[in-house]
């Protein structure tokens, strides 16, 4: 998993007052826990471009003057009308110690229900999981190139040897569905068509 480095200050006082002053310098108020003792500092919100403005999930080593601390993103919360970050929670990865993550979900290869005019539907596009942080992966890749009509793949499907899946195990990751105005019968007809086409040129 990437690693990405932040530099944050701690505060010197905490509490509602504390924060909103922070937040007008366009700083955010932050927190680490999970560790010996919570740890209360300030990043600038342009720090946040680097990590949520992508689907990736990242360890985040904070540096608070001479300590380093590596995290993940736990929590965050945005104004309700301007979308400006109010908080962000850090949990502190501590060695031999699960934590719960969201891992992403890429896809690859040709899938044949698309070829043949089915529709793909990815339903999932992050699967949580439980586990040590280093038997994490970055994402989850897919191959679709065997799903046809009416296929999909089930978070059962999804290999991961020492991690725990919490969403439930028949959940559909990704499917093809037929459609709007196909019907399976136009689709076996095409398929019944194409096969009788090749018979022809194979005779010819």
């Amino acid at each position: 998993m990437k690693t990405v480095s932040l530099s944050g200050t701690l505060r010197a006082y905490v509490g509602k007052k504390d924060a909103k002053k922070l937040r007008k310098e366009g700083k955010v108020p932050c927190v680490i826990y999970g560790g010996k003792e919570q740890k209360h500092f300030f990043l600038d919100q342009k720090d946040f471009k680097k990590i949520i403005f992508t689907p990736e999930v990242f360890i985040i080593k904070i540096e608070l003057g001479k300590e380093s601390f590596e995290t993940i993103l736990q929590d965050i919360q945005y104004h309700p009308v301007s979308d400006i970050i109010l908080h962000a929670d850090f949990l502190e990865l501590i060695p031999g110690k699960p934590v719960t993550l969201a891992i992403p979900v890429q896809m690859e290869g040709s899938s044949p229900g698309v070829i043949k005019g089915g529709r793909l539907q990815l339903k999932l596009r992050k699967i949580r999981m439980k586990g040590l942080v280093e038997d994490m992966p970055e994402h989850f890749v897919l191959d679709i190139s065997g799903l046809d009509i009416g296929n999909s793949i089930k978070v059962k499907d999804i290999p991961g040897e020492k991690l725990q899946f919490l969403d439930p195990a028949n959940a559909v990751v990704v499917s093809v569905k037929a459609a709007r105005g196909v019907s399976d019968e136009e689709l076996s007809a095409e398929g019944e068509e194409g096969e009788e086409e090749t018979e022809a040129a194979t005779e010819e």
